[in-house]
């Protein structure tokens, strides 16, 4: 195929779904621009690439300006000897010199300026034409941790997966129906509820965890007999955020409990058990690899998906691998900070028969890559949330995707196989 050769690339600082600032690439290829928004996230691996140079955007794109013709004639179409090139510029694990804010916002507008001069969707550039499936949507429904206000539970996430949907169509409206359900549950419990929600757009009320627990099985439950097909609860605990390294504890501060790695263990898997939960992500801390293996091993028919303990990190994947840890893993981009980095972590993750659930960021943009990288890496997931203009712009690309192909072939993309 032909060269896609960069000519320009300029760089702004812009908002995200928060209202903080973040970086904003815009990659010029033989005439045509790609553009992509850096993400940014509130619950952080402390092994994730460093987002803006000294947490400034506006710096960022200075810097930017100095190394930009470095990467003037390079491949748009290359993943990875972009990414090979901006670490080579970086020069540090973590780009802490460039900002991985700025790696994720070039690489993907590069990706969608050299798709569009070889007029496919980006996920057909990703995937280098093979078969592809679209990603059951992974909906947060309720929120805790950092993603909610004080009083919320402290798990951080509660959420939907439509594993019985046939199509992208029914699974998308499970989501949106147990959304619906838990706001009915919670103003049955309180008519003056002012439907408060966290920053994914899942509902935040001050419950603790087992009333959390019980109001989401509950509707997703109703959901699943109203529409006649499975739908199932998933947790992320983001166990990293209540670990206390010092005293070797994980500290429910809004529950007032504090558990040890063993009681963790017991409190992770008897609620597998209880909710029959279908995914579970960071059940213990990001270096609990032994733990994390002996969930996995126990926890028969879930889904134990590292975030916080792989942080899109290829290495770090190896390792778990070769000790059992998890068979899920979180692909999030801009953890990593460039494409050609998250394109080989979810190559490593299938050849060691890891599910791949590709990730939105808790700040996000309207950016629609996300549906397009989901499907391009072969992923089972797509964790984007289920209302909200920035999380329901991911969702909506699946459809079209969907649509395309259904116009053009005559036939349905296909759902990813789901194997636990």
């Amino acid at each position: 195929m032909s060269v896609c050769t960069i000519k320009n690339i300029t760089a702004r600082v812009c908002y995200d779904s928060r209202g903080s600032q973040t970086i904003e690439a815009e990659v010029q290829v033989d005439g045509h621009v790609g553009r992509a928004t850096a993400p940014t996230g509130a619950s952080t691996g402390k092994h994730e690439a460093v987002g803006l140079v000294g947490g400034d955007a506006r710096k960022t794109c200075k810097v930017l300006e100095t190394y930009k013709k470095k990467l003037i004639g390079a491949d748009a179409s290359d993943a990875y000897e972009l990414s090979k090139l901006l670490h080579k510029i970086d020069g540090t694990e973590n780009f802490s010199r460039i900002g991985g804010s700025a790696a994720y916002a070039i690489s993907i507008a590069a990706a969608e300026a050299a798709a569009k001069k070889r007029n496919i969707p980006l996920y057909a550039l990703l995937s280098n034409g093979k078969n592809i499936a679209l990603p059951y949507p992974l909906g947060n429904v309720f929120g805790g941790g950092k993603h909610a206000g004080e009083g919320s539970p402290d798990i951080q996430e509660f959420l939907a997966c439509p594993k019985g949907a046939k199509n992208i169509a029914d699974a998308l409206m499970a989501n949106v129906e147990v959304h619906r359900e838990v706001r009915r549950i919670i103003e049955k419990r309180d008519p003056k509820f002012s439907g408060g929600k966290g920053d994914e757009g899942a509902w935040a009320y001050p419950v603790n965890n087992s009333q959390a627990l019980e109001i989401t099985y509950e509707a997703v439950s109703r959901v699943s007999h109203k529409l006649g097909l499975e739908v199932r609860l998933g947790l992320d605990v983001a166990s990293s955020s209540m670990w206390d390294p010092k005293h070797k504890i994980y500290n429910y501060f809004r529950a007032g409990k504090k558990l040890t790695p063993e009681q963790q263990l017991e409190y992770v898997l008897e609620l597998i058990d209880k909710y029959d939960l279908i995914y579970i992500e960071d059940p213990v801390h990001e270096e609990a690899f032994e733990e994390f293996s002996r969930i996995t091993s126990e926890a028969k028919g879930c889904i134990v998906a590292g975030d916080d303990l792989f942080v899109t990190n290829t290495n770090r994947l190896r390792k778990g691998a070769r000790l059992g840890a998890g068979n899920g893993v979180i692909l999030k981009v801009n953890q990593v900070g460039t494409l050609g980095d998250a394109l080989e972590f979810a190559k490593t993750a299938r050849q060691n028969q890891y599910a791949v659930i590709t990730s939105h960021r808790s700040g996000d943009s309207p950016d629609q890559h996300l549906a397009h990288i989901a499907v391009g890496t072969h992923s089972l997931m797509m964790k984007s949330g289920v209302v909200g203009g920035e999380r329901v712009a991911k969702l909506n690309e699946l459809i079209r995707i969907n649509d395309s192909r259904l116009i053009n072939e005559g036939e349905q993309v296909p759902m990813a196989k789901f194997v636990v």
